[in-house]
């Protein structure tokens, strides 16, 4: 097993990046692992700078992108069946068209770091120059970690907001767009936006968060914006909105999880005209009231759906907008149409009352044993009356009234929209959503995104933008296996390293020729709606 280790001189105080290669060894019967310096950590990027162990940078030819020596007319070979696809895509989505105009200097480094990204799963960037030799791609020179760093802070927020609103306005904006966020834990101590906060991962570490806009037909994503880490997910929603308006979308429909409920929230979509459906706790009050009249008939059986094994019912209420006006020193009042699609699982509630049910019994041996703990003070209270006496010890009793009072809405969940569709298409869009979900997988996993070393804010961002450009293509391709049936008999990285091994053969004054392809290959190619290459 490859991994990178790092270690800090307490002298120089020089962090150095080692590779250790994990081995068996056979007389001692123990793992040993083999370490070679790579190079030190950059305190201010936090790149991986190559070095002879004395704190001297290896020699490099530094030269700007525009003055980067012209490639000499050779032949050569390369591995191109993967490139060429995404070179397609690209071409497919205007993403290369689009990179040009919001980059026009660097948008063939981008290209070709975004490539090396998906290819090379989880690889650091220091090994580019390798891959680059052996592979066809755009910018068809070597990057090295410093002039990748340096790319990455020429990256700015404007030119990324206009490659968001291109890309946006090509995706159709009729169909629900998922919304979501995820965590990426960071040891950084210099990132002003790394916090600590509430982590999806339970990571004991700050962190930042990184929000997702995901197309829920297309599966394609066009926006995504970092957070520090102790904001939480319900005061994410005003900026999307703001940024969205900016980007001129029209017909905005938003699908999010119950984290991103609040009034204010609720009242801002109305006040946006945004269409939205969003799942919410069971224990508001009003989702509550709207349910009790309908509780016992939502079991019969003309609302059970037997697709999904489970009973579904809507109902139509208002919403109690309101918009506070300070000009005007009053509050606009108003009721807004409403649907509350409700929903029971049989074996959904089943589980919660049992798990509920050992959970009381755990409070009240904690109780009889003496062995109280004090974050379960507040349900001893809730549920349980307590009797002590000399002779008998402790004995607790529960308060049946508030047991049933828990139970009664087990096995419920709730969506609410303001859009008028049935509970099943409801659902079947909601459940949707776990396409961000994959996506923030492929981000940290694939991609290479978790625990950073970048220190530097610019860096980062730069970063952050490539890897998402690469999410792009990744997230067109795995919907392409989906919709195919590919995903039956290929992993993600499988398909791609069939392809990979396609090769292109370059002479001086010829054609870039082709190497052979098998049938096998060919049908991948148009599975994903991609035209086999041919002689260029």
């Amino acid at each position: 097993m490859v991994a990178i280790v790092y270690q800090t001189d307490k002298r120089s105080g020089i962090t150095y990046a080692y590779e250790s290669i994990s081995h068996w060894d056979k007389e001692k019967q123990q793992s040993r692992a083999r370490r070679t310096l790579i190079g030190r950590v950059d305190k201010i990027t936090g790149e991986i700078v190559p070095t002879d162990g004395r704190n001297r940078k290896k020699r490099e030819a530094k030269l700007p992108a525009e003055q980067a020596p012209k490639c000499t007319a050779v032949a050569s070979r390369s591995f191109f069946g993967a490139t060429y696809l995404f070179d397609a895509i690209g071409e497919k989505l205007s993403i290369t068209k689009d990179l040009k105009q919001c980059f026009p200097d660097t948008y063939q480094q981008i290209l070709s770091i975004a490539y090396y990204l998906i290819l090379e799963e989880s690889a650091p960037l220091y090994r580019f120059d390798k891959w680059g030799t052996l592979h066809k791609h755009p910018y068809e020179k070597n990057i090295s970690s410093e002039r990748a760093s340096d790319l990455f802070s020429t990256i700015t927020e404007e030119d990324k907001q206009k490659f968001f609103s291109l890309q946006g306005k090509r995706r159709c904006e009729h169909e629900f767009w998922a919304y979501d966020t995820t965590t990426l834990s960071s040891y950084s101590e210099t990132l002003k936006q790394v916090q600590y906060g509430f982590n999806k991962e339970h990571d004991r570490l700050p962190q930042l968060n990184l929000t997702l806009v995901f197309g829920e037909e297309s599966n394609l994503p066009f926006y995504y914006r970092k957070v520090a880490g102790n904001i939480p997910d319900s005061k994410t929603v005003c900026r999307l909105l703001d940024d969205l308006n900016i980007f001129g979308y029209s017909k905005v429909k938003l699908v999010m999880d119950r984290g991103f409920y609040s009034e204010e929230n609720i009242n801002d979509l109305y006040r946006n005209h945004v269409k939205f459906l969003i799942s919410v706790k069971m224990s508001l009050a009003f989702i509550r009231k709207e349910l009790d009249p309908i509780y016992d008939s939502l079991q019969d059986f003309e609302n059970y759906n037997d697709k999904y094994g489970l009973y579904c019912k809507t109902v139509r209420t208002v919403w109690h907008y309101s918009q506070e006006r300070p000009y005007k020193e009053k509050t606009l009042r108003e009721d807004r149409r409403l649907y509350i699609h409700y929903y029971y699982n049989i074996e959904r509630a089943t589980e919660d009352k049992m798990a509920f049910d050992r959970r009381l019994n755990t409070l009240k041996q904690e109780l009889e044993t003496g062995s109280r703990v004090p974050e379960h003070e507040k349900l001893y209270l809730k549920y349980f009356i307590c009797k002590t006496t000399p002779k008998r010890g402790t004995k607790a009793t529960v308060k049946e009234e508030e047991i049933d009072k828990a139970k009664r809405y087990f096995g419920f969940f709730s969506l609410i929209t303001n859009e008028t569709m049935d509970a099943v298409t409801a659902l079947e869009l909601y459940w949707n959503k776990d396409v961000v979900e994959k996506a923030f997988g492929n981000l940290k996993e694939r991609l290479n995104m978790r625990m950073d070393l970048v220190s530097s804010e610019k860096s980062l961002d730069g970063k952050l933008f490539v890897q998402f450009v690469a999410l792009i293509y990744l997230s067109y391709i795995k919907k392409q296996m989906q919709v195919t049936d590919l995903l039956k008999r290929y992993t993600l990285p499988g398909l791609l390293d069939k392809l990979d091994v396609i090769e292109c053969f370059k002479q001086p004054g010829r054609t870039l020729r082709i190497g052979e392809m098998l049938d096998e290959q060919k049908r991948l190619y148009h599975k994903l709606e991609v035209r086999p290459p041919g002689s260029l």
